[in-house]
């Protein structure tokens, strides 16, 4: 089994922002993958599907950003998912609009939604696929850029780099981590 938790805010007026890239990665896993993303439990909105054999769980923590690590350890914990078979999808806005990197593990970094995540599973040690949404420009509230929408090129780039992540996630599932990050990570 695998969990694949893409973090976000719930809502249509959040529908768009740069915070919601893991929501846009989690849009286009559902759609190549056939995963209907509406069952009700955990915090959030899961699917499941097997690709390549494997059980996937695909979860949209429905608590608000700064408190998804709540859903996410809620859905793992009742299903024994080990800690390196969590993979969570979010946005940062130290990488470029349109960059992604993966990682075995890590800090949250400045990232409270990841905060959240590290704080309810007690660990650092599980995957992460990063989003880069881009830094803020200069004299910008950083709650006001990344709860806005990106310009037409920046949403090219991000429309980009979610369908770039979900080759890198696929690889995830059907071969491991390192082919995952083999794609992502360029």
């Amino acid at each position: 089994m695998i969990l694949i938790a893409c973090l976000g805010n719930p809502g249509a007026a959040y529908r768009g922002t740069r915070h919601n890239a893991g929501f846009s990665v989690a849009e286009k896993l559902s759609e190549r993958w056939g995963i209907r993303i509406g069952t009700r439990g955990f915090f959030g909105l899961y699917g499941t599907a097997v690709i390549g054999g494997e059980k996937v769980f695909l979860l949209e923590p429905q608590t608000y950003m700064n408190d998804s690590g709540r859903s996410v350890e809620a859905l793992r914990r009742y299903y024994g998912i080990p800690l390196d078979r969590v993979c969570v999808v979010y946005d940062d806005i130290d990488l470029d609009e349109g960059r992604l990197r993966i990682r075995k593990s890590g800090s949250a970094g400045t990232h409270n939604g990841m905060r959240s995540v590290v704080r309810e599973l007690g660990s650092q040690a599980f995957p992460r696929l990063r989003v880069g949404v881009g830094h803020p420009p200069q004299g910008w509230d950083l709650v006001d850029y990344v709860l806005g929408r990106p310009t037409p090129e920046g949403r090219e780039k991000l429309e980009s780099a979610a369908e770039r992540a979900v080759d890198a996630l696929e690889a995830l599932v059907r071969e491991d981590i390192d082919a995952a990050m083999r794609i992502a990570n360029q």
